[in-house]
């Protein structure tokens, strides 16, 4: 017999189990759309955080978990209890300072912002082409800092999809990778990569991994987990580095970390963590359009940048200063850089870079005897030429104030900052303190040996190009370098801002011609696939890396490389797939340039003007692979006619080919 009093805890049971079980796991779904309605980011909180994502109800992300542990012990997303949850939508434009890619920026999205109880929340935005989110700490911390041992980042597919892989062996690295192919469940814990890396949806879109809006916090790599997923993984604390001996290899630049602590940062615990971020294409053409990474970068850090002045640049370093023809000794010395600074002169070229041998290593006040700077920086300014002066991170940092107010006393217009290879939270400020530091004296800095973009140049818009790219350098030391690779980086790290890649050899070889020469060196390829560079690369300051004496002997080349912008109003990417081709149209006013490059596959392919305005026509020249370039990469031809609206142009590329125009409105 059932007694009254047990009947009644039952019921009561029965009522509130629901009611209860809610209560224990605070179980709810928190959904965004993107401003199209077709991406989907679904916010699952139950003991855990976890975040998914998919494109018209196909799954492109499968549920992946989110935390961040604090030091020692305290895991954020454990058993969260939400306080508050708010949602926006923005339809903004950024008119970005340096117009790498377009003028103006449409800036969309809805955002689901959650914040929980113990400190923190998390902001998710949902845009057409991609998603990001963040973490947003108001912690106490100890003196108002905290330590955080790790975030957990994953990303958990679906499938055992196909990746492009930048593999790393070590944090300490500049990211030139190449992007090797991997089925995810091959990339096991022992493999790690820097970003970007791509994920290719099986009869889907790609999903690229990017990471925007680094602060005071180490660069996020990738690690496999042997299944359909990858994890975030961070460089720890420094706590020690190698000091190395003056006279060791690398004693002025390389210094690596030689102990971790076992916590990745010491920052402030009010503050946003960087944005982890996913772009989505379903073309490939779709990514060379994305820009989430400066969306989602810090605004604009410098009053005035009426200063910053994107250009090309004559190199002196890939081409050995190997220049002949004249009446003096070539080399590191006065005379070959006043021989520079004519040459640019000429060609209405902005810059100079005197790179490696114009200082004493280790000593950025003690100048090569050979080096008259007061003589070079007066012959510049008399042909209106700029200076940007190599330098190494290391010694830099060292003679930080009194070496950029020497440059500034001497009218040097920027700096080439090199060998940091480290994206540990003490380099990444490093970086900061750089650009900053920099633009008080109103330089331009480019940094080598650096790590891939997140975006501090849209605060700092005088970080007007970087490195983090296996360039044409490479060409000088080994062979495994090529076209594909040139037809792939585009689609990948260019998406994460510009790229420093130095074009513009004037010795080109096919495959089999190729040998690397450290003194005399050359590209595989054909002459008009270095030409196309100029207008697929995005950097606002664009190398022309090869001898000056090459191209005084290359009139028709050096036509267009005087004319090319190195910024641009409109990007339209045409035509383009991963490693095979690329096609893009850029415009700069009203003229347009169009540049086309091929792996080691010859093409045919057609240029379609639709993009063209109505009622114009142009004057188009355009250079093409010569009918012997597939034999003799040197070998191009170039030829002019009129192009409008609608009109249709079948076009040849050869092996490692290109083929680049440029159309002025008549």
């Amino acid at each position: 017999m059932i007694h009254f009093k047990t009947l009644v805890c039952l019921f009561l049971s029965f009522i509130l189990m629901p009611l209860v079980s809610q209560i224990h796991l605070n179980a709810a779904d928190y959904i965004i759309h993107s401003p199209d309605k077709h991406v989907k980011i679904t916010v699952n909180i139950t003991d855990s955080i976890q975040y998914s994502v998919s494109l018209d109800n196909k799954s492109l992300l499968a549920p992946s978990p989110i935390s961040l542990t604090l030091y020692p012990d305290w895991v954020l997303g454990k058993n969260p209890k939400i306080k508050k949850v708010s949602q926006v939508s923005r339809n903004l434009t950024i008119k970005p300072t340096i117009p790498e890619k377009n003028s103006v920026i449409k800036d969309c999205y809805n955002q689901l912002e959650l914040t929980f109880k113990g400190g923190y929340g998390l902001i998710f935005r949902a845009y057409d082409n991609g998603t990001a989110y963040r973490f947003v700490l108001s912690c106490k911390g100890d003196n108002g800092k905290i330590k955080i041992k790790n975030e957990e980042v994953r990303f958990n597919f679906n499938g055992n999809y196909n990746t492009l892989f930048p593999l790393e062996s070590s944090f300490q690295s500049h990211q030139e990778r190449l992007y090797e192919p991997f089925a995810l469940a091959d990339i096991g814990s022992d493999k790690f990569s820097s970003l970007p890396a791509l994920t290719a949806i099986t009869e889907g879109p790609k999903l690229l991994i990017m990471e925007a809006d680094l602060r005071d916090y180490p660069g996020l790599y990738l690690q496999g987990t042997g299944g359909n997923g990858l994890k975030g993984i961070f460089p720890g604390y420094p706590l020690q580095e190698a000091q190395p001996k003056k006279g060791e290899r690398g004693w002025d630049r390389n210094i690596p970390v030689t102990e971790y602590a076992d916590y990745i940062a010491r920052t402030d615990g009010r503050r946003s963590l960087p944005w982890r971020v996913l772009a989505i294409a379903l073309e490939d053409k779709d990514l060379i359009h994305n820009q989430l990474v400066f969306q989602l970068a810090a605004p604009l850090q410098i009053k005035d940048t009426s200063w910053i002045t994107p250009g090309k640049t004559a190199w002196d370093w890939w081409n050995f200063n190997n220049i002949h023809g004249v009446d003096f000794r070539a080399g590191v010395n006065t005379q070959t850089y006043k021989y520079y600074i004519d040459f640019a002169a000429k060609f209405d070229i902005d810059y100079i870079i005197m790179d490696e041998g114009w200082y004493e290593l280790g000593d950025l006040k003690k100048i090569n005897p050979d080096i008259d700077m007061p003589a070079i920086l007066a012959h510049a300014a008399q042909k209106n030429v700029g200076v940007i002066l190599w330098v190494i991170w290391k010694t830099l940092d060292q003679q930080l104030d009194e070496t950029l107010d020497q440059f500034e006393a001497w009218g040097i217009k920027g700096i080439k900052v090199d060998f940091m290879q480290r994206d540990d939270q003490p380099m990444v400020n490093y970086y900061h303190k750089v650009a900053k530091a920099a633009a008080h004296r109103k330089l331009l800095v480019d940094f080598h040996g650096s790590y891939t973009p997140r975006g501090l140049r849209r605060a700092y818009p005088n970080v007007i190009t970087r490195e983090s790219v296996k360039g044409l350098e490479n060409y000088k030391w080994k062979s495994g370098l090529g076209p594909d690779h040139e037809v792939t980086i585009p689609f990948i790290r260019m998406v994460s801002g510009p790229m420093d890649f130095t074009p513009g050899a004037m010795i080109n070889a096919q495959e089999t011609d190729f040998a690397p020469f450290w003194n005399r060196p050359m590209s595989k390829g054909t002459r008009t696939h270095q030409l196309a560079m100029y207008v697929v690369y995005e950097s606002p300051l664009q190398m022309l890396a090869d001898n000056p004496s090459h191209y005084y002997r290359e009139p028709e080349c050096m036509k267009f490389l005087a004319a090319v912008p190195v910024t641009w109003d409109e990007t339209r990417c045409l035509d383009g797939k991963i490693g095979d081709y690329v096609i893009i149209a850029r415009r700069k006013g009203k003229d347009w340039y169009i540049g086309a490059m091929t792996d080691w596959t010859a093409r045919d392919m057609e240029i379609k003007f639709d993009f063209l305005p109505d009622n114009a026509s142009f004057k188009m020249t355009a250079y093409t692979d010569g009918l012997n370039a597939d034999r003799n990469g040197n070998d191009f031809s170039y030829f002019q006619q009129s192009a409008k609206q609608g009109d249709r142009l079948k076009i040849h590329l050869a092996p490692g080919g290109g083929w680049v125009a440029q159309l002025m409105q008549d």
